[in-house]
């Protein structure tokens, strides 16, 4: 299991219920973006304190009708159709994990491959968010979800310097 997934799930385990800490999940192949940068989080991961209760089970990404969706990593297409009215498409990674989008018009049929970065689907209206986005979720088994942010490799980060003296004194801008 990868460090980062490892760490959140030790964190939130005396937190949560013990029917909502998963089972370790093998390590998922790193991912790429689902959409092209830079990303923009509409709404947050936020699990339901139980199973069946409410939560936010993946993660809102804004991006205008129409936006390419790609594959995040490579696998194998679970499913590409129609659910309640909405295009979902659901792709099942290495190692067990599925990764889900929607509302999305597939641009790949059930059982074909496919591989990371690989234009899979259309980004349609009809989302849950104020504005167009598309949900992105995350699952280990038939219904252990899981944040999918933690797939994406994590940034640099990068320190700028601050606005100060010089060592001689002099003043500096931040600019």
């Amino acid at each position: 299991m990868t460090t980062l997934l490892l760490t959140l799930l030790l964190a939130l385990a005396p937190a949560l219920p013990r029917t909502l800490v998963p089972a370790p999940v093998p390590d998922p192949v790193p991912a790429v973006r689902p959409l092209p940068p830079p990303l923009s989080v509409a709404r947050w991961w936020d699990p339901p304190p139980t199973p069946y209760a409410a939560g936010h089970r993946g993660v809102d990404l804004a991006a205008p009708v129409g936006a390419r969706v790609r594959a995040v990593g490579p696998g194998r297409v679970h499913y590409a159709g129609q659910v309640a009215g909405r295009g979902v498409l659901s792709l099942t990674l290495p190692g067990g994990l599925r990764t889900t989008y929607e509302p999305v018009r597939p641009l790949v049929a059930e059982g074909e491959e496919v591989t990371a970065g690989q234009e899979v689907a259309v980004l349609t209206a009809g989302s849950h968010c104020p504005a167009p986005c598309l949900h992105w979720g995350l699952l280990a088994g038939e219904n252990t979800y899981l944040d999918p942010l933690t797939l994406l490799p994590r940034p640099t980060p990068r320190l700028l310097p601050t606005a100060g003296p010089q060592p001689d004194g002099t003043p500096t801008s931040a600019s």
